[in-house]
């Protein structure tokens, strides 16, 4: 278990280098683009519009219980749902190539190669945040801000853990199974249709609710749902203990597998 808790805290022991990397791997994405670090704001905002459009004027969706609202409150929700999804799927969607792209720093026996995961994931925490800020702003302007709001990076935490766990783990198969990263991106794809991103579990018969609760994404978007609309029920704390369980438990099996596995990357790239 030290090892376990070694790699979760390398951040902290690596913190200089945890921090340029992190600038590294969020300046990199928008290096050269003309608008630079402002398509972390439009994209967002440009997906959200698309779905609207789509779902709200053209299929006149509206959300169970707020129908009078008309297409504000479904388009919120909406964008909830896809703020938790997009965050996760690109934390795992990276991960399958995140050491094979990084030959350079497999073979220099002193990098801490699994800092890479605590990367990806900061870089993700980014745009979720700035995805956050938007959301937040346009609550404040329609419906308000629940008084459960304060709890909301709570929800989040075991997908957080979670993710973690995942890149820890795809990173290390995806050093020796090079399909896994296409196998990983249609699974990402399906994932998306079958969180409840687009609808609300109030929508689906409780059989099928039943199958959801696998789902890694579906508490946390019901959760947040509920931590931030005014009126919603309370977070329920029962499910969300478990769901922590799980998360802890799938960051010690990515971190025990990446500290098995390591000693053989170099071989194989």
């Amino acid at each position: 278990m030290t090892l376990r808790l070694d790699y979760f805290f390398a951040f902290l022991r690596h913190k200089t280098l945890f921090a340029q990397l992190v600038r590294r791997e969020v300046a990199g994405r928008y290096r050269g683009s003309l608008l630079g670090v402002f398509w972390a704001f439009a994209t967002p905002l440009l997906m959200l519009s698309v779905y609207a459009f789509v779902f709200v004027g053209v299929f006149s969706m509206r959300w169970p219980g707020a129908e009078s609202a008309g297409g504000t409150i479904y388009v919120l929700q909406l964008f909830t749902g896809l703020i938790v999804f997009n965050f996760f799927s690109e934390v795992v969607s990276r991960s399958p190539f995140q050491v094979l792209e990084q030959p350079n720093l497999v073979k220099r026996v002193v990098f801490p190669l699994e800092l890479l995961a605590h990367v990806s994931l900061s870089a993700a925490l980014v745009h979720l945040a700035i995805s956050s800020l938007i959301l937040l702003a346009a609550l404040l302007f329609t419906t308000g801000l629940s008084p459960h709001a304060v709890f909301a990076p709570l929800a989040l935490l075991p997908l957080l853990l979670m993710a973690l766990g995942l890149s820890w783990l795809l990173s290390a198969l995806g050093v020796y199974a090079r399909d896994l990263g296409q196998f990983i991106g249609l699974l990402v794809s399906l994932l998306l249709f079958l969180s409840p991103v687009f609808y609300s579990l109030e929508r689906l018969p409780e059989s099928i609710r039943r199958w959801m609760s696998f789902n890694p994404l579906t508490l946390p978007i019901e959760n947040l749902r509920r931590c931030l609309f005014p009126g919603s029920e309370a977070m329920d704390w029962r499910a969300w203990a478990v769901s922590l369980a799980a998360g802890v438990f799938v960051m010690w099996l990515g971190a025990s597998v990446f500290a098995r596995t390591r000693d053989g990357f170099s071989d194989v790239i």
